[in-house]
């Protein structure tokens, strides 16, 4: 199976998944310390993959969400954005009823 194969599977197979450097417990940089922050104060469980640990992700991850920084935030299958945008929609209140849907649960 081919790298953007997995990607694409790993995008599939998780309604809330982050692509970030480190873990939600060890981030390994500010941004994604934040969105971290930003999905647990949101309360959803949230799937994950360390770019850091996977070299062969990180290089291809961009090729594949026409996304060229980390973190990565996707739900039900569509990148929704890194940082700055999900920080934005976190102060705004608009995350939280996409992660409750993505999580299966109406607002």
């Amino acid at each position: 199976m081919s790298i953007e194969q997995t990607i694409k599977d790993q995008i599939s197979d998780n309604s809330i998944l982050l692509y970030m450097k480190g873990s939600p417990q060890m981030p390994q940089c500010g941004f994604s310390a934040q969105v971290t922050q930003a999905l647990m104060q949101c309360g959803k469980r949230f799937a994950y993959v360390d770019v850091l640990g996977n070299p062969e992700i990180r290089a291809n991850l961009p090729k594949v969400s026409n996304w060229p920084t980390f973190p990565q935030l996707f739900i039900d299958g569509e990148l929704v954005g890194g940082c700055d945008i999900v920080t934005e929609m976190h102060e705004k209140g608009e995350l939280q009823p996409m992660l409750d849907k993505a999580a299966g649960e109406s607002g």
